[in-house]
């Protein structure tokens, strides 16, 4: 009997494993985990660097695809093309940009989960209520970072401004010198470079989209001959319009708005003529020289001579022009009024009908029937 018991503590003792065996298998346990982990390091990179080079692809697709449709080879030569896709070449580098760095910040995040969870498994869920109260902290700390970031991917997406726009954000009002996600640098006419925050923009005037509009005031004295003056102005406006020199830069014809202001001793005579944006000031100068020259020619002094720009309620007002929308005239049924007594249907006037103007007021009365001749 004790040889059998000798014989079996003998085998135990043989199977329980070694210190060395112990040391064998943590260093393999570690090395698999760090295998794993160079794994997900190499993994990570594989996809960040795939997903970079399709965003790179994407974009340079789309910016030769601006650069061929305007036959030219050069970005900056884009913008003195007709098409100006300079702002698309702009905003989908921008938005290149902001998609690479979306992806390399995730894909960063996942792989480092993924090698902490590797490394030390269980460790994530010990750790949950220390990381909701880490996120809520940062998230209520950068929500700041987080409403510029996101206000200017949408006025990147959504092409409010570009490089080279003339604009008015509220906080500046200049030339558009850089445009990121988080702020826009504005340099304002005293060389004053503004570095304004895109969640801080509540609004953006961009003077620098679709066409512009020139309006100059030509004051003469109280005396002079309206439709004289008138017909000098359109004449000069009409000339400029047709110039080849100018007539790239105009999009429209010339409009006369007609007496604008009466006084005693002036009379104000507005002129308007649509050009492009980057021409308001050329035009407008070239404008107010011709029509110096040509009403001096024609003996009319001039009492003054400005640029107006229209604000507020009376900007709002003549937006459309001198031309508003035209409506058709409305037809206007006269019915009789309902007396006590009742009449026969044979009896009963019929109700005559005509047309009038839609502003009309509506007759009370029905028209009197002119007398006959005998």
């Amino acid at each position: 009997m004790p040889n059998l018991i000798g014989i079996l503590t003998a085998a135990a003792a043989a199977d329980k494993p070694t210190f060395w065996d112990e040391v064998l298998n943590n260093l393999i346990t570690v090395g698999l985990r760090l295998a794993g982990a160079i794994g997900i390091v190499v993994g990570a990179v594989v996809v960040a660097w795939l997903l970079r080079i399709l965003i790179r692809r994407i974009v340079t697709r789309i910016v030769n695809g601006a650069k061929n449709k305007a036959q030219v080879v050069d970005t900056q030569a884009i913008e003195r093309s007709p098409l100006a896709a300079v702002r698309v070449v702009q905003r989908t580098r921008t938005l290149g940009t902001i998609l690479s760095n979306i992806v390399n910040v995730l894909i960063g995040v996942i792989a480092i989960i993924l090698i902490v969870n590797l490394l030390f498994p269980g460790i994530l869920g010990s750790f949950a209520l220390l990381t909701a109260a880490l996120g809520a902290g940062l998230g209520f700390g950068a929500q700041n970072i987080v409403k510029d970031v996101l206000n200017g991917i949408f006025i990147v997406a959504e092409d409010q401004i570009g490089i080279g726009d003339v604009v008015d954000l509220g906080l500046a009002t200049g030339v558009v010198e850089y445009v990121s996600v988080r702020v826009t640098h504005v340099r304002d006419v005293n060389g004053t470079l503004w570095y304004v925050r895109n969640g801080e923009v509540t609004r953006i005037g961009n003077m620098a989209k679709g066409w512009s509009r020139v309006i100059i005031d030509v004051t003469v004295p109280a005396d002079a001959d309206v439709a004289a003056v008138e017909k000098h102005m359109l004449d000069v406006a009409t000339g400029l319009a047709n110039d080849r020199a100018w007539r790239s830069r105009i999009t429209g014809y010339p409009e006369l708005w007609g007496l604008q202001t009466l006084t005693d001793e002036t009379l104000v005579l507005r002129v308007v003529l649509k050009t492009r944006t980057h021409a308001k000031d050329d035009v407008a100068g070239e404008l107010r020289m011709r029509l110096k020259d040509e009403l001096g020619k024609a003996g009319l002094s001039l009492n003054g001579l400005v640029s107006v720009v229209l604000t507020g309620a009376e900007g709002a007002q003549r937006v459309r022009g001198a031309h508003p929308p035209i409506t058709k005239p409305q037809p206007v049924v006269w019915k009789p009024k309902k007396t006590g007594k009742k009449r026969s249907a044979a009896k009963a006037p019929k109700p005559a009908e005509h047309t009038e103007p839609a502003d009309a007021p509506e007759a009370s009365e029905p028209p009197e029937a002119p007398e006959e001749k005998p």
